[in-house]
């Protein structure tokens, strides 16, 4: 088996939870190189593993040929950069960057030095999202009219994270950070959309990024697809709510992945590293041939991030399609920028396709 040797670049929230995990895992990866500037917390877990102090440092001195830059998204553009113009290729933390003249920048670098790009799109593997795209597959619903996905959380004090609080600093705030999800989520379920009307703002106050966003896609057939999110939620919404002519569909945000890597779970190639759910999850009732009315509970099947980690080793290892493509990303980067400013100019934005 070819054995990928990667670098870490940085050993947070997301680098112990998110990546480091399942880069051990995976036989196919072996994790070379890790920056921590002052601390050595990853050695207790990893004590194989270089540790350098700066990005700079493990571009010049590690024996690696993936980078995964996952510092926060302010300096995502000067790391992405540096990696490639090293010789790397470059696994990106969501969001890509702080806008889309960067992320085109990004794209095009690495085309001309012949390497991937990939931005680290975790919740395709939701094993909510992925019930949602089993039953629209089924087409029981007919033909879509209205679809709504929430992510909202119940956090009314800032945190102490300066990169997602500050809202003078680009990227900064809910709809980069969750937006970037729901996003990616509708684009892939129903394509891009024609034009987007936004309301974006802190309810915590203006001292503060936005912590609120509600946001509208109207595609070419009279599809309306609602994204929203807010952190003044207590109980919690459907997260995704979808209406056909033929029926709904009603499902809960179920994943646990985060919540069990948090608690020190291994992640496996088999899902059943995380714990079953104890009862249903979603609610689908739709109309069927004979004009009956058919109601079930459902309950969904695990995600496992591992998936992308297998997804990038493939594409490596035998030139497999490559998971959620800078190039790709750009389009979720656009609807980000057109969000921000239809909220300012309180207007619909048509969005154009490049």
């Amino acid at each position: 088996m070819q054995l990928i040797k990667v670098g870490l670049c940085a050993f947070g929230m997301s680098g112990r939870v998110f990546h480091a995990p399942f880069l051990k895992e995976h036989p196919g990866f072996f994790m070379a190189a890790i920056v921590e500037r002052t601390k050595e917390e990853s050695k207790s877990y990893y004590p194989e593993t270089d540790i350098y102090r700066s990005v700079e440092e493990m571009l010049q001195h590690a024996d690696i040929e993936l980078v995964v830059v996952n510092t926060p998204v302010q300096t995502h553009f000067e790391y992405v950069k540096k990696a490639l113009e090293a010789g790397k290729n470059v696994i990106v933390e969501k969001p890509f960057t702080v806008n889309v003249t960067e992320a085109v920048e990004l794209v095009t670098l690495a085309k001309e030095k012949k390497r991937f790009l990939s931005v680290y799109q975790n919740r395709r593997f939701d094993r909510d999202y992925l019930q949602v795209q089993k039953i629209l597959k089924s087409e029981k619903l007919g033909n879509i009219k209205e679809v709504e996905i929430r992510f909202d959380r119940f956090r009314t004090e800032p945190s102490a994270k300066e990169h997602k609080e500050n809202p003078q600093l680009k990227g900064s705030g809910a709809l980069h950070d969750l937006g970037s999800h729901l996003i990616d989520q509708a684009t892939q379920l129903f394509g891009f959309p024609e034009k987007i009307f936004a309301d974006v703002t802190s309810m915590k106050g203006p001292e503060f990024a936005n912590d609120y966003f509600e946001i509208i896609l109207y595609y070419q057939d009279g599809l309306r697809v609602r994204l929203k999110s807010s952190v003044f939620s207590k109980e919690a919404h459907y997260a995704y709510i979808i209406h056909g002519d033929k029926g709904s569909f009603l499902q809960e945000r179920s994943d646990d992945q985060e919540k069990e890597l948090v608690a020190g779970a291994i992640p496996t190639f088999n899902e059943d590293w995380t714990k079953p759910l104890n009862e249903p999850d979603g609610i689908l009732n739709y109309r069927t041939e004979n004009s009956d009315t058919k109601r079930s509970l459902t309950l969904s099947e695990p995600g496992n991030y591992m998936t992308y980690y297998q997804e990038i080793y493939e594409h490596i290892a035998f030139g497999y399609p490559l998971p959620s493509s800078g190039e790709e990303i750009i389009q979720n980067m656009r609807i980000i920028e057109a969000a921000l400013e239809s909220s300012k100019e309180n207007k619909t934005i048509a969005l154009s396709h490049h």
